[in-house]
Parts: C-alpha cells; sequence; structure tokens
C-alpha cells in the first residue's frame, strides 16, 4: 500500500538491545490453525483447571489480526532472570519462590522497556502505531517467539532459548508497519531424549509427548492462582515453582542476567517458614510491595507454608 509505513530490522535489533533486552526476533503476522486446535483439545480435556480466563478470547490468541486489526509486524522480546536462586533450593528448604517473583513485578518493568523501545522507533518512523503485551492478554507468546527465531517449546511448555535457557521473561510489540526483513522461525527441538522436567516434577503435571502441562496438579497453579478443586502436595513450595527448569541442561550452562532490573530484592534462601509466619501485614507491604508476591498475598503465602509437623 501506498506511504505504508516500513521499518528496519536492523533498527528494531538495536532498539531492543538499547532498552535492555538480550534477545529480539522479528516475525509477520499470520494465524496459528493448528496451535489453536491443540489448545482447543487441551481445554477440552480440563487441563486449564481454575484457569477460567483461558478458555476466553481463543480466536484472538491464535489470530492476532482479531486483537488487533492493523497488525503487520510481531517484535518478541527476551530478558534473562537468571540468578543463583533460579540454580534451586538446599534439599530440605520448606519455603521456595519461584526465582522470577524474587525480583521486581515483570510486568511493570518489561512494559517499561517496550514504551521506551517503541519511542525510539518512532522517531524515525512518526507514523508508526502498535501495542505492547506482557503475559496479560490473549496472546501465544511463546509460540510467537518460535516464530520470531528465539527457541523452541520445551516438554514442560516454557520457551527455552540456547543462549539464556529458559529463564527468560516475554515481551512483545504488535505494529502497524511492515518489517524490511523478517527472522527464521525456530524450526527444531533441541530437548532430544532428555526428559528431565518431566522426571523432576514432583506432582506429575507435565503431559507426556504433548509440551502442556496439567493446571491441576501444577504447584504454580496451586499456589498462586484460583486453586483447583484437588488437593496436592506443595513440596515446600509457597508462590510459584521451578522444579522444572532448575533441573533443564539448558538452564545449567546458561549465564546469570546481566540487566540489573532483574536482580533479585530478596533471596528466599534465607528466610524459613517460621520467618514467614512472623511477617506481619505491614512488613510485608514494605519489603516485597515491588515483587509479583502481592498478587497472592500474605494471607496465601503463609497458607501454603507446611504444616509445623510436616518440617
Amino acid at each position: 500500500m501506498k506511504n505504508e509505513p516500513i521499518i528496519e530490522l536492523k533498527r528494531i535489533k538495536e532498539a531492543a538491545a538499547r532498552v535492555g533486552f538480550d534477545q529480539c526476533g522479528v516475525a509477520v503476522v499470520r494465524p496459528f490453525e493448528e496451535e489453536k486446535a491443540r489448545f482447543d483439545g487441551w481445554l477440552q480435556a480440563g487441563h486449564q483447571a481454575s484457569l477460567g480466563y483461558l478458555e476466553r478470547n481463543t480466536e484472538k490468541r491464535f489470530d492476532l489480526i482479531r486483537l488487533v486489526p492493523d497488525a503487520r509486524t510481531v517484535v518478541v522480546c527476551a530478558v534473562s532472570y537468571k540468578s543463583p536462586i533460579s540454580e534451586g533450593y538446599p534439599t530440605h528448604h520448606r519455603a521456595k519462590i519461584a526465582s522470577y517473583a524474587c525480583n521486581q513485578d515483570y510486568h511493570v518493568t518489561i512494559k517499561a522497556m517496550l514504551r521506551d523501545m517503541f519511542n525510539i522507533l518512532k522517531e524515525k518512523c512518526p507514523s508508526l502505531a502498535g501495542r505492547a503485551f506482557v503475559d496479560s492478554a490473549p496472546v501465544a507468546e511463546k509460540r510467537w517467539a518460535v516464530e520470531a527465531g528465539l527457541g523452541w517449546i520445551g516438554r514442560q511448555s516454557l520457551l527455552i532459548t540456547p543462549q539464556y535457557g529458559s529463564f527468560v521473561h516475554l515481551g512483545e510489540l504488535v505494529l502497524n508497519a511492515a518489517c524490511d526483513g523478517y527472522d527464521q522461525p525456530f524450526t527444531e527441538s533441541r530437548c532430544g531424549t532428555c526428559r528431565a522436567c518431566i522426571d523432576h516434577c514432583p506432582t506429575g503435571a507435565i503431559l507426556e509427548g504433548q509440551r502442556m502441562i496439567d493446571a491441576r496438579r501444577c504447584i504454580a497453579c496451586h499456589t498462586i492462582e484460583r486453586q483447583p478443586d484437588c488437593e496436592i502436595d506443595l513440596h515446600g513450595w509457597i508462590f510459584g515453582c521451578d522444579a522444572c527448569q532448575s533441573c533443564c541442561p539448558y538452564n545449567q550452562h546458561t549465564p546469570m542476567h546481566q540487566n540489573p532490573l532483574f536482580t533479585p530484592l530478596f533471596d528466599p534462601r534465607t528466610l524459613t517458614p517460621d520467618d514467614w509466619r512472623a511477617i506481619t501485614s505491614e512488613e510485608f507491604s514494605s519489603r516485597f510491595a515491588a515483587t509479583p508476591l502481592p498478587r497472592s498475598g500474605l494471607d496465601r503465602l503463609q497458607a501454603n507454608l507446611p504444616a509445623e509437623e510436616e518440617i
């Protein structure tokens, strides 16, 4: 179309690096019909458990044009958040928190990074328009990351990147402009015969051969989301779970995060169940307000702690 905005691939990559992303890939907008069929089957099997929001807007989730009508290009950015906490806890630690939740809430951080990135791009392309997404809208972000060449979907259903493993956060810019070049999709799985994530999931939540999870058995779902009807052993996790990630061979050989925005604000390895029980609402607000922990709240965290006789 005449006067249609065109954005340069090189400029997109430079802007992503400038604001602090570790990786950036660019893909042309298209529907994901095969992925939608798989997702619909997952829903029909009830694997979403209490995650009822996943049942809404499935058409938009796998056809981005339905969500952003003028979308032409998807920019997928990734940033590592790996820290020593990501490598696992001592065997008998009973107040474990997923390592991402020890940082400033990534929704806030990445949204600001995407906004800064968009403003850089708009300086050279004033007619550019777009929307930023971070894990809270019906966007198949892991599938878009594969499409943009960042990595593959592992057996534990997470994106695995060759350079940074799976300890990465994703964010997307959906732009109304075409790009002068696009990245090649990542077409292979490099999991090989490894099944460490399946074998290390303490509740058997990873579905064999599907690269999906059963949220009814997922510790992260039980500790953060509206609780499913069934009960499971939380194995000492009180917010989220890293069990299927810390065991992954790719994560064992990747570097620690470089962006200081993803440096942990506290170290849960130093906090015992008794420490968490002693925290007051005022102390919780002052110490953890910037992290994702308020999503569950202090009462829920304390309720997730093992009974004293189990410690």
